[in-house]
């Protein structure tokens, strides 16, 4: 295979590529000419493409911009230099040849790091010496000269560790003159001073290390890999429905379970809930000391029409606390429920209180190994998906700032606890912020919010102070009125 002729057609192609065929420019190709009618109904995401690309063979080849420009004997366009992604990530690379009709095997062009730092006093350098003394070093994937008072490094890959001690070793032991050791040191330095790389086999990798480990054939081997396998064969319809308007921005007193039955399948988009916690907190109208097992037995029966209403890719998220003094896992055996209805897990967050007035032993076991008591100041967000891990909705409804979106994805929050729950005489409520969170990462504006134990109604409170529709459900009716209450001194 010719593969100056490949690199010289395709650069010939990429000079007109604004005009002829795509731009990639942050992972999406832009729209094209009427090249593009080759290849219809193409999604505007690039990783789409991929199924268009020609030929099963590759060639690997490392060539710097200013290797192809002497090749080409012509400066590249600005495009080829702007759009890194273009030149660094071989599936978008191996893409665009496609698109731009090269009829060759899948060529990608792999970027190497240069690095140029001006040579002081070039006449007293010893260049020769030093380019011996790192000879070792020198590979396709590393090696460094010295041209017109400028030393120029060309890195794909190093062992910097040994690199690190082979150049501290040269500069202590004499063998340079100053003006030497201080190109050493700065060639070190400069090395040193790259901090985006990767690690493989023990060697740093400065270009493609984020490329598509992300592997090839990404979609084949998940299913290979039978990613959430738990949830195959579920049953669940694609069919979304408009839930009725009677149900709409609703506060309504009752047993959730019925109230929910007459709901279609498919109606909500989300849904927030903290069920009562089952171990001596005193609910209104309700009996709260129920066996575990009975208990159960209705929670899962509510959890079930949570799930039937549930659209297809909606989310429920269930803040629980494990029951620490009667040793029952609740957040297990709750999440076990929804894994067995082949719900996906999307995550666990971990809603960290800060609270510490707990005790720390069972009488008789202070300083002992005997029984010590495990102290806990954080509860759990369980969070899981109906069919789907991607939730359809409008871009232009998504509330989240950016700040905000990379805090909360991390998996532990730090909020205090509800300090106003004597206000509504509730005796287990979460605090507005951390619905708040939970709407705005897991939700659109205009979305349908259920709680079934919506108790003095925080999360309808902060569904409709996040421009969400709400629908709150709870079995006692002192509870409703003060939801209630909150929505209407909620203010948009």
């Amino acid at each position: 295979m010719n593969i100056d002729r490949i690199i010289l057609e395709m650069l010939s192609r990429i000079s007109v590529l604004e005009e002829k065929v795509a731009i990639l420019e942050d992972a999406e190709i832009f729209e094209k000419s009427a090249d593009a009618k080759e290849f219809p109904n193409i999604s505007k995401k690039y990783r789409s493409l991929s199924d268009f690309l020609h030929g099963s063979g590759e060639v690997r080849i490392a060539l710097s911009f200013d290797r192809i420009e002497e090749i080409l004997d012509f400066d590249l366009p600005p495009s080829a230099r702007t759009h890194r992604a273009f030149w660094a990530n071989t599936t978008s690379h191996s893409i665009a040849l496609s698109w731009l009709g090269v009829g060759y095997e899948v060529v990608e062009v792999e970027m190497i790091k240069e690095i140029v730092i001006p040579v002081e006093n070039e006449v007293s350098v010893e260049k020769s010496k030093i380019i011996t003394l790192f000879d070792s070093f020198f590979n396709d994937n590393f090696s460094f000269d010295f041209v017109d008072n400028q030393t120029e490094i060309q890195l794909i890959s190093l062992d910097y560790n040994l690199f690190q001690h082979t150049a501290n070793r040269i500069l202590s032991n004499g063998v340079l003159n100053d003006d030497s050791k201080k190109v050493v040191k700065n060639i070190l330095d400069s090395i040193s001073n790259v901090k985006s790389y990767g690690l493989k086999n023990g060697k740093r990798v400065y270009v493609n290390y984020n490329n598509e480990r992300k592997v090839q054939n990404r979609k084949e081997k998940e299913e290979k890999r039978q990613q959430f396998y738990y949830t195959r064969d579920n049953e669940f319809s694609k069919t979304n429905n408009i839930i009725p308007i009677e149900f709409q921005n609703q506060i309504i007193c009752g047993d959730s379970q019925e109230i929910l039955s007459k709901l279609p399948d498919n109606c909500i988009d989300v849904v927030v809930t903290s069920p009562p916690y089952n171990f001596g907190l005193e609910y209104a109208s309700t009996a709260d000391d129920n066996h575990w097992e009975t208990y159960f037995k209705k929670l899962f029966s509510i959890f079930s029409e949570c799930i039937r209403v549930l659209k297809y890719g909606g989310r429920a998220i269930i803040n629980v606390q494990p029951l620490f003094s009667d040793y029952i896992p609740t957040h297990h055996i709750i999440s076990n429920f929804f894994i067995n209805k082949k719900m996906i897990w999307k995550g666990e967050i971990l809603w960290e209180k800060n609270n510490y007035n707990c005790k720390y032993t069972a009488w008789g076991s202070w300083k002992s190994p005997s029984n010590p008591y495990l102290k806990y100041t954080w509860e759990f967000l369980e969070v899981f998906c109906k069919g789907d891990l991607k939730k359809i909705g409008n871009p232009e409804n998504a509330d989240i700032s950016a700040d905000d979106f990379k805090k909360w994805t991390v998996g532990k929050w730090s909020i205090a606890p509800e300090r106003n729950m004597k206000e509504f005489d509730h005796p287990a409520m979460f605090p507005e912020e951390l619905v708040q969170r939970v709407l705005q990462l897991f939700s659109f504006e205009n979305d349908i919010v259920l709680d079934p134990f919506n108790g003095a109604g925080t999360t309808t409170s902060m569904a409709k102070n996040l421009n969400r529709r709400y629908l709150g459900i709870d079995i006692s009716d002192k509870y409703c009125k003060a939801a209630q209450n909150r929505i209407s001194k909620t203010l948009f």
